[in-house]
Formats: C-alpha cells, structure tokens, sequence
C-alpha cells in the first residue's frame, strides 16, 4: 500500500484476490488489532443493534451515561406503529454505585419504567463497569420479573468481554428467552423474517415480496417487531435470514429447539433477490407459491432491468469501494455492482466469515483488495490508491 504504512499486526488482514500480505489467505474471526482504531462496535453495541428495533420494548443500560448514548440516534430503524423505542434510559452509574454497587439503583430504575410506562419487555444491559464490579443483574430481572409479571430480560454485555459478534449472540439469547415459553403453539406455516433491521423500510418491501407470492409473515426479527409479534415467532414454518452474520445463530438454535428449519437469503440486486424468491417459495413448497414466484420474479427482474438500462451507460467503468458489517451484504453488493458494470476495487468487512471471505475472492477481480476489520487510514489509502469513486 503506498502513500500508508501498514501496522505489522494488521498485514495478515489484508488480502488481494491472488496475493496477500501475509501467507495468501486472509486473517478474519479475531478480536481487533489493539491500537489500530477498529470501526468495530463493542459487545454492548452489537447486542443493542439486533434489539433495538423492536418497537415497544425499554431498553436501560446499566453503566455509566456515556453507554446509553448509543441508541437509536446511531443507528435508526423504522417503525409502523410505537416510537418507544427511540428513547435510551440509564442507571448512570458515579463513582459511588462503583465502589458499593450499583443493584438498589437498577432495581429503582426498572420499578420507575413500570410505575410511568407499563411496559411488556425491558431489556437490561450490563456494560463494561458491571462486568468489574459484578452487580447481579439475572437476579435484579428475576425478582422484577415475580414482583411486576412482565418479562424483564438481561443482557450481560460489558464491552472488553468479546466483540461486536458476542453482542449479536447475547441479543440472539436475549430473544430466544423471551420466545421459549411459547414454543409449543400450532404452526401456521408461516414465515419469520430474521436479521433485518428495517433501517430505511426495507422489512416493508420483504414483506410486500411475500405477499405477492402468497406467503403470510408471521414475525420480524426485530425490524419493526413488538412484544406480541414476537412471541407468535415459534408458530412460524420457516425463518429466512438476511443479516447471517448478527442471526445465524438465532435461526440455528430455533431450527434445534423448535424445529423451524432456515436458510439464508438477500435482498440486495435484482440476482440476490430473484434467487431468493424462488428459493424461499421451493422452501415452503407450496405449489402455487412457486408458480407466482415465478411469475413474480420474471416481471420485476424485466422491469428494474429495463430501469437500471438508463443508467448502466454511465456507471460502466466505475469504481466502488464496499465497507460494511457482514459478508454475506458485501458478496450480494458485488454483484449488484458487476451488473451495473461498475468495479469493486475494494471490499471489507467488521465481522466477515473465513467462507464468506473465500465467495468474495472468486466474484472480484485479481486486483481488488479485502480487509477485515479495517481502520480509517486503510480505507482512505486504498481508497485513493485504486481510484474509488464511491464507498458503500
């Protein structure tokens, strides 16, 4: 890399499709590089990520202030009904909860919401300082929990405990706590949606898909979910994954412990989508579902073809750069670009999986570089090195 010097730690992190800094394969699946400024969020952010869309629950994050300031504001989803969400509520732990404990102040904290709000879910999050100190915060829950009958669940997240994956698996429990108890309702043969966030409507448009083809959602998994929709996951027949990376493990644990099989989709691109489609159709196999997904696909595929046809004359020849969470989005990005006829020059991840990272090497170019975990100086200098005009 020119113009950039290169941590020795990070070398074996980057990778070119046939060449690499270190032994030819890309280092991925470890915690970050201390000193290297990862765009990585800590275990509390990526528990708060997969949770905080879902509409109507509280979410009080045990810690300090400055922990609570990571709430929708960062990161915002949509919501067609409660805007509850939004809001961010914290014990703000001081110097004397550290030192004598801070449980009498979250039990006071979750005896407040009650008292104003009358919630059906609180989410608690433990963060860094708890982890040291060792507040109780399962039994704070529990006894909330017996006292007020409403379902208040823990999530013991102190950010040095892991990374962000951790978080995505601690709120992946979180949510199979809440489910569990309902894991013996009548299957409707419906669809969850897992792992999508909603972030700008996107949940709304999956679900258009659905209908269109027959096929009834049954819960989404948290883009615009509330308590009550929820809980009626269990009675799904098959979930569909978006993000693989933040609800694999969700689906995998419902696959085993409630017997709803899965599989792994995208929504990105006109490829992506229409496989998908099919896919989840064949998956259901309903017959008729199968014939309208056909018939479905092939007359929005003509249709964002003939759209994308005004534009591709001048986007041939561009260059992208891709810069996202997980690797399953950057694969469904690349194609999405090689149909438009712009090139990928430069493509990483914060959380991409060894065989994510091997579909990326044969769908870019031989010179197109991947990172994993990369920090701002990497993503500027190769930025300009390959001559980007865009990041995603």
């Amino acid at each position: 890399m020119q113009g950039a010097k290169i941590l020795d730690e990070r070398k074996d992190f980057i990778m070119f499709k046939d060449s690499c800094c270190g032994d030819g394969k890309i280092n991925c699946e470890k915690e970050s590089v201390s000193g290297a400024v990862s765009q990585r969020a800590c275990v509390y952010c990526g528990a708060r990520v997969v949770l905080n869309p879902i509409t109507d629950a509280f979410h009080i994050v045990h810690g300090p202030i400055g922990c609570a300031s990571y709430t929708w504001d960062i990161r915002g989803s949509l919501s067609s009904g409660s805007e509850l969400y939004r809001n961010s509520f914290s014990t703000d732990l001081r110097e004397e909860d550290i030192i004598f404990g801070g449980a009498k102040k979250l039990a006071a904290a979750i005896d407040e919401i009650v008292e104003k709000n009358l919630p059906k879910l609180i989410f608690v999050y433990a963060t860094c300082i708890v982890g040291v100190i060792g507040d109780d915060v399962e039994a704070v829950c529990r006894k909330a929990e017996e006292k007020y009958k409403i379902r208040v669940i823990p999530v013991k997240a102190p950010g040095f405990s892991g990374t962000k994956s951790l978080g995505y698996k601690l709120a992946c429990d979180a949510i199979m706590e809440l489910i569990l108890p309902h894991k013996d309702m009548p299957k409707t043969g419906g669809i969850n949606i897992i792992g999508d966030f909603n972030l700008a409507g996107e949940m709304w448009i999956i679900k258009n898909y659905l209908n269109a083809i027959g096929l009834n959602t049954v819960s989404t998994i948290t883009g615009d979910a509330n308590y009550e929709s929820l809980i009626k996951a269990p009675s799904a027949g098959l979930n569909i994954v978006q993000c693989a990376g933040s609800s694999v493990y969700l689906a995998k644990r419902m696959e085993e412990e409630m017997g709803i099989p899965f599989i792994k989709v995208s929504f990105f691109g006109i490829e992506d989508t229409t496989n998908s489609i099919l896919r989840i159709a064949h998956a259901i196999g309903d017959e008729n579902a199968i014939k309208r997904a056909e018939e479905f696909t092939k007359e929005r595929s003509a249709r964002a073809k003939e759209f994308i046809s005004k534009y591709k004359p001048k986007l041939e020849g561009k260059k992208a750069a891709i810069y996202v969470g997980g690797g399953f989005k950057a694969i469904s990005l690349i194609r999405q670009f090689n149909e438009m006829g712009i090139k990928t020059v430069m493509v990483g991840t914060q959380t991409g999986k060894k065989d994510e990272y091997e579909v990326i090497a044969q769908i870019v170019e031989k010179d197109t570089v991947v990172l994993d975990d990369a920090n701002p100086s990497e993503l500027e200098a190769f930025m300009k090195e390959k001559g980007a005009d865009i990041l995603v």
